[in-house]
């Protein structure tokens, strides 16, 4: 495949800065913070990319791909994410392996699928044959450093295999994250090694929206709580109560505990907690300024899954539907990959993670990683590139994502599901029944059986419970 086009978004937007009081934010939003100032990520002297950079590895929990500012979304205001979209580049075909927790986060350390992983739902641990990022950077000589959400299998555990572990507890987001932030922050400020680093910053937030869904009413009362927010809450989106023909598991999931308002105030306070995120970012991105790293430090910020926000009627993941499986992916190192750039042409996975982050430290990826380094589509390179990738759900459901078009298909049930993405984007009419896409279903189905031959999935009776 040729070289990706590449083109520049608009300038990041103002926004509320990483001390401002959290519940306030919460419940009346970031307007009042319009006009602070923010300074730039990086100075004005650039330097040629290191060989060998330092790594900052961000991960948040629950994000949507379009739920940003900077990939055109009015009604949040993320500041530091876009002034880092604007210092790098933003892979807008970025998918989720698996939508849900546990599983897309085995991807992201092991450059395996969650079936090869061993980690199907959440709470398990990744199979031990295979090679993870902490322990296969530390023995490259990179000092390796964890700090907040695990989840493979434990929430926040004191003992990562690989990594020296910044405890800071657990919990809800808006409890834990600024912690996450502060403890990067002090290790960026105190460390004393001339070795490179390997620091992961994961963070909880948005997910704290899934308290919600989770207790229904009790959360989101019938009138609304905070009057004056009616204005400024978000419109519902073009696929809200849209239910196209889908395989019965999935067709499920749809939420149906909310009246059209609530709907509205679920999406203004998701939207809310993603500020809450962006703070906390923009934290770790100034520590780096701070502290002299920026220039010599690659910063990768991803989310393990999207959100449902009203779309098709859905809360939280699990689904193949694209509000789940579309995460941003943004890649920042200067002098190595360009800037405010947008690629729009490479579909990428989390199992193309660790094989960038080797590829950019200049090491050989573990042999069991089957993902791809994205370095070469970054740097506008002529590469070859996959043309269809795979998604995980529910065990036993599969999504086949190709340029033009998605396919859904679940284990012994007769519904497919086949969505144009180009003339569809919102996924509102399943082609599946439609006699003209007869081939089209064949070839995606033909993918998925190659695709599915080459895998080495790990047997249930094998799965690690760490309990």
């Amino acid at each position: 495949m040729a070289a990706c086009p590449h083109t520049i978004p608009g300038a990041p937007a103002p926004g509320l800065p990483p001390d401002a009081d959290r519940r306030r934010f919460l419940q009346l939003g970031a307007g009042a913070a319009a006009g602070l100032c923010l300074r730039p990520l990086y100075g004005q002297a650039r330097k040629p990319a290191p060989a060998r950079p330092n790594i900052l590895f961000i991960v948040c929990d629950q994000l949507g791909m379009d739920a940003l500012s900077g990939h055109g979304c009015p009604d949040v205001k993320t500041p530091n994410i876009d002034r880092l979209m604007a210092r790098g580049l933003s892979f807008q075909l970025a998918h989720s392996p698996s939508p849900v927790c546990s599983p897309a986060r085995s991807s992201m350390f092991t450059g395996r699928m969650p079936t090869e992983t061993g980690v199907v739902v959440n709470d398990l641990a990744i199979h031990p044959s295979l090679a993870m990022m902490g322990p296969w950077f530390r023995q490259a000589g990179y000092e390796t450093v964890y700090c907040g959400k695990w989840h493979l299998p434990h929430g926040y555990p004191v003992a990562i295999d690989g990594f020296r572990i910044l405890p800071v507890g657990g919990g809800q987001g808006d409890l834990s994250d600024a912690l996450v932030s502060r403890s990067c922050e002090a290790f960026l400020n105190q460390r004393s090694r001339t070795a490179p680093f390997l620091l992961t910053a994961s963070f909880m937030q948005p997910h704290d929206i899934c308290y919600w869904a989770i207790h229904g009413r009790h959360l989101v009362p019938s009138e609304l709580p905070f009057p004056e927010v009616r204005g400024r809450l978000p419109a519902l989106p073009p696929n809200y109560n849209v239910r196209p023909k889908a395989p019965e598991r999935l067709d499920r999931c749809a939420y149906t505990g909310f009246n059209d308002e609530q709907w509205q105030f679920y999406i203004y306070t998701y939207y809310r907690q993603v500020e809450m995120l962006d703070a906390d970012v923009g934290r770790l991105l100034d520590a780096l300024e701070d502290t002299g790293y920026a220039d010599s430090s690659l910063v990768v910020f991803t989310a393990d899954h999207g959100e449902g926000r009203g779309r098709h009627n859905h809360v939280q993941k699990w689904y193949p539907y694209q509000e789940a499986v579309s995460v941003p992916l943004i890649a920042a190192w200067p002098g190595a990959i360009p800037e405010g750039a947008k690629d729009t042409a490479h579909l990428v996975s989390h199992v193309d993670i660790l094989a960038t982050l080797c590829s950019a430290a200049d090491i050989e990826a573990p042999p069991s990683s089957v993902g791809r380094s994205l370095l070469p589509a970054a740097q506008g390179s002529a590469t070859e590139w996959r043309e269809f990738l795979v998604c995980d759900t529910h065990r036993v459901g599969r999504t086949v994502r190709t340029e033009r078009f998605k396919y859904v298909v679940y284990d012994r049930d007769p519904v497919q599901q086949l969505f144009d993405m180009i003339e569809d984007p919102w996924e509102t009419r399943n082609l599946a029944d439609e006699a003209r896409y007869a081939d089209t279903i064949r070839e995606h189905r033909g993918m998925l059986a190659a695709w599915n031959r080459q895998l080495t999935p790990v047997k249930d009776g094998e799965l690690t419970f760490g309990l």
